[in-house]
């Protein structure tokens, strides 16, 4: 079957001056990444790993530097993203932000918020077909009808959530980008939105590519795991298995410092050392070197690439047997 999203040697490249010289910041360097038709795909990893850049790259809001980016079968990585975001493909994948406060225009009402992307679009002919679409996105997301007269500043925090992501599918897309969209809420908030995501991906068949630093919350939402590190993507599986059985000692390093009531006293292993500079990094020398408990000379010769480590689960690392015995 073909990938809703099949992305190949994706990459993002800025440029940066150091003196007189000019470089270039490797965001996204090379990467291969599909997401399947009703497929939840987590990507992890923390600030500054370039997971919300490659979130932007697929969901068409920046361009790419090289790579194909490929969207039901049609090639969407050559459309340059301003005329993308006036295609007819532009429905077919939306953004929930992170932060409902900067997402939302505090001049529209809700009912302005939901409708603008669908009169934007061209999906309604008329002010009744909107108002329909509106109303039936906030039944979607359990926000009461009579809040499409109310302002963001008359919204709870939940509540603005919740009209975030009934503004991405009042639309009806097929992909859902979701960039860190609780981690701007409170924990009895959060688990509400996830639970409510969770529902909306079933009845409505979306796919979904869950951008986030917390791992917790991925397990819970998510099908699959990419681990990304400075550019790469240094591990990817089931869920369960990449936490279950962690390859890469950066996704054991990740996976030991969530809090555990069961580790009560215990200190989660730190990592030394300091991490690679993402500027025009050396392609022979892994971007882990230099931080990671494994590393042995190949480390700096040769870059790992991805390989087989269990059924559908790949990892980049020359000595991935070796992590999984690291305490």
């Amino acid at each position: 079957m073909t990938p809703l999203i099949d992305a190949r040697g994706l990459s993002k490249r800025f440029a940066v001056h150091r003196g007189l010289k000019s470089a270039h910041l490797h965001a996204v360097d090379a990467i291969d990444l599909t997401i399947g038709v009703g497929e939840s795909v987590g990507l992890v990893g923390e600030s500054g790993c370039g997971k919300s850049t490659l979130a932007r790259l697929i969901a068409r809001l920046i361009d790419t530097t090289s790579g194909e980016l490929a969207f039901a079968g049609s090639d969407i990585g050559a459309v340059p993203a301003r005329r993308f975001a006036t295609s007819p493909q532009r429905a077919g994948i939306q953004v929930v932000f992170q932060d409902p406060n900067d997402s939302l225009n505090p001049g529209f009402t809700v009912f302005q918020a939901v409708a603008d992307p669908i009169r934007q679009l061209g999906q309604a002919t008329g002010r009744a077909e909107v108002t329909d679409r509106v109303m039936q996105a906030l039944d979607d997301v359990g926000l009461p009808r009579e809040f499409s007269a109310r302002y963001p500043h008359q919204l709870s925090g939940g509540q603005k959530a919740r009209v975030g992501i009934a503004r991405a599918i009042a639309v009806k897309p097929r992909l859902l980008v979701l960039d860190e969209p609780t981690s701007a809420l409170d924990v009895s908030v959060q688990s509400v939105i996830l639970r409510l995501l969770a529902d909306l991906r079933v009845r409505h068949g979306m796919s979904y590519l869950f951008v986030s630093h917390d791992l917790n919350v991925v397990r819970l939402i998510t099908d699959r795991i990419a681990v990304m590190y400075l550019g790469k993507i240094v591990e990817i599986g089931p869920s369960a298995d990449v936490f279950a059985h962690p390859r890469h000692p950066y996704t054991r390093a990740l996976i030991a410092a969530i809090p555990d009531p069961a580790r009560r006293g215990a200190r989660p292993p730190r990592l030394e050392g300091s991490a690679s500079s993402p500027i025009d990094p050396d392609p022979s020398v892994c971007r882990f070197a230099g931080r990671c408990p494994a590393e042995t000379f190949i480390c700096r010769q040769s870059m790992p690439l991805l390989k087989a480590a269990g059924r559908d689960h790949e990892v980049a690392c020359h000595h991935a047997e070796a992590a999984e015995d690291m305490p």
